[in-house]
């Protein structure tokens, strides 16, 4: 049977680890490999409605180097979290002409937690700065987004490699984790524990993608990284780019 899609792209979670993606889709673009519709959950929802928009990663980078997150983030009074995630919203509305999902080039979906319900969603429409940034609001550290009548938080509590929407209609899935779990890991704050919580189940999730990945790309020592530290921007490209070119090169996945 004929897949609706040649290649689907999936994006998992990971704070300024998102960086990496965009090395990842650089390597992917030298290779003539573009993706026709995409899938992503927190950074990897935020670097996602970027390229579907029809962006270059090099774009992307330069946009996101200049100010990302707490640069653009307002500190809130902590009754629903720490933080507010205003900024990553402004971002999008300012640099992405389209203000829904469905007008995006690139079919697009946005992995979010329900909180009221306890669910997850794949949403492949509706406003796009309020789903990314819903998608992006990890729990405690960051307020709730109201979409319609429910709350709705970071999807990667619920699924940190969003494959579901897509899994069955690509002749090819390409899948970027930039969340393993590394076991000696510290945990000294709050924001890192709070990250820890959220992507926990990444493992179980991380088995299942491969199973239906053509290419599961994880770049190598990237559990290194913290996930709120903007000054590897650079350095998280580089690796992004490099273990792709090297899997596609070579035309294997990492072990399964």
């Amino acid at each position: 049977m004929t897949k609706k899609y040649k290649t689907g792209l999936v994006l998992s979670g990971g704070g300024t680890r998102g960086f990496a993606h965009l090395g990842m889709i650089a390597a992917l673009y030298e290779k003539g490999m573009r993706p026709e519709v995409i899938s992503g959950v927190s950074a990897g929802a935020i670097v996602g409605a970027f390229i579907a928009a029809g962006m270059l990663p090099e774009e992307i980078l330069e946009i996101f180097t200049k100010g990302w997150i707490f640069q653009y983030t307002k500190i809130h009074l902590p009754v629903d979290g720490l933080l507010k995630l205003d900024g990553v919203k402004e971002i999008i509305e300012k640099e992405i002409k389209v203000k829904k999902i469905e007008d995006l080039e690139t079919p697009f979906y946005v992995c979010v937690s329900n909180l009221n319900k306890g669910t997850v969603e794949y949403r492949n429409s509706g406003p796009l700065g309020d789903t990314v940034l819903a998608s992006s609001s990890i729990p405690v550290l960051f307020a709730p987004v109201v979409l319609g009548r429910d709350s709705y938080v970071d999807g990667g509590l619920m699924d940190n490699i969003p494959i579901e929407p897509i899994k069955n209609d690509c002749e090819q899935l390409i899948v970027s984790n930039i969340s393993p779990i590394n076991p000696k890991a510290k945990m000294k704050n709050l924001i890192q524990i709070a990250t820890r919580t959220v992507y926990m189940s990444v493992n179980v999730k991380a088995e299942e993608a491969k199973k239906h990945a053509t290419y599961y790309i994880e770049p190598k020592g990237i559990d290194a990284y913290e996930m709120f530290l903007r000054k590897h921007a650079e350095e998280l490209f580089e690796i992004g780019y490099k273990t792709t070119k090297e899997i596609i090169d070579n035309k294997t996945a990492i072990s399964k």
